[in-house]
Formats: structure tokens, C-alpha cells, sequence
């Protein structure tokens, strides 16, 4: 008695090799693409956006640091860079943004610095029509990171800069040393963590 033939075979030959086909050039796309793929993904729960490289720091300490005066803080394991063309009065009040290195951790931050003013901060940026006031609270270093970023296209727009003391607006990172200061002191600083300004 004749076997009948099955009409419904899932793998026929045909299918086999269009599977071989298509598998082999997956893997090789995978393979292909696993070279060229720059961004890892971070299991460590670490946070890497104040991370430093080695290089960068090194770069930092040897050539960009002469332009700063450095305070160490040995309690807490951090060494403060504040930049030397920056305004230093001993009653008006101002802002200094300071680099802090620490070494600990290899990460690096910024930091906003009162200077005869006291918390919370007041600052008013103006151009031309253009005028904003900004709320600066002592904070953490993701948030004073955050602040600096608001604050970057102003600086990067040549604004006058105002700070908020007792009611009285009085001007600060007015003059062109200053200015020059802080266009240094945000580019050494994204280079230390590795992030293109």
C-alpha cells in the first residue's frame, strides 16, 4: 500500500535554506555592528557624568591648572580650583563658579560660590529686550550642574549678570577678564568629564 505524502511539512527544503539565508546574514550584521558601537551600556548604577578620565585630569593638573588658585580640602578629600581672573571683593557680592576635582571618585564638579551673599540666590541675566531671573538654591551637585547649564547660553551671549542682595541688583562677570574666566572655566571643566561644550 502506496505511503501518502504529507502536504503540510513546516520545514521544507526550500524554507531551510531561506532560514540559512536570512540567520547567516544576521549574525554577520550583529558581528559587523558590534565593531562600530562606541556607546556601552552602564550596568554599574554608577552615575559617570561627572566621571573623569585619568587623561583629562592629568591634562587639567599639568597644563590648565596655572590659571587657577587651587584650596585643598583634605577633610573631605577634594581640591578646589578657582579661577585667578576672577573678581575678588570683599564686600560686593558675586558668584564664582569653581572647579572641584575629586580624586576619591575620579569625578569632577562644579560648583556655584556665593561671595558676600548668603542662600538662596537670586540672578538676573539681561540682553538687549531679553531678561531672566534665576533662582539658585544650595544644592547638590546634579542640580548646581543643572543651573550652570541655564546659565551657559547667557554667558555664551555676552549678558550682563546681576545678583540679588538685601533688594539691591548689583553687577558681577561684568568686566572682560571675568567674561574670559568663565568661557575657561566651562571649557576646562567639560573637558575633564569628557562632554563636547
Amino acid at each position: 500500500m502506496p505511503q501518502r505524502q504529507k502536504t503540510n511539512d513546516i520545514l521544507s527544503p526550500e524554507l531551510v535554506k531561506i532560514l540559512k539565508i536570512f540567520g547567516s546574514i544576521s549574525i554577520a550584521l550583529v558581528v559587523v555592528l558590534s565593531f562600530f558601537n562606541t556607546k556601552r551600556a552602564n550596568n554599574t548604577g554608577d552615575d559617570l557624568t561627572f566621571r573623569m578620565s585619568s587623561s583629562s585630569r592629568l591634562y587639567f593638573l599639568n597644563m590648565r591648572a596655572i590659571k587657577y588658585d587651587r584650596e585643598t580640602r583634605s577633610d573631605a578629600g577634594m581640591v578646589l580650583f578657582r579661577h585667578g581672573k576672577r573678581e575678588i571683593s570683599k564686600t560686593e557680592p558675586s558668584l564664582d563658579l569653581v572647579i572641584i576635582l575629586n580624586s576619591q571618585k575620579d569625578e569632577a564638579y562644579l560648583y556655584l560660590e556665593p561671595v558676600n551673599v548668603d542662600w538662596p540666590l537670586e540672578i538676573r541675566a539681561s540682553k538687549d529686550d531679553k531678561v531672566k531671573v534665576f533662582q539658585v538654591l544650595n544644592g547638590n551637585n546634579s542640580e548646581f550642574l543643572a543651573y550652570v547649564r541655564l546659565l551657559e547660553p547667557w554667558i555664551a551671549d555676552d549678558a550682563k549678570f546681576e545678583i540679588k542682595n538685601e533688594s539691591v541688583w548689583t553687577s558681577f562677570w561684568s568686566k572682560p577678564k571675568e567674561k574670559e574666566a568663565l568661557q575657561t572655566i566651562l571649557e576646562d571643566y567639560f573637558r575633564l568629564i569628557n562632554e563636547p561644550e
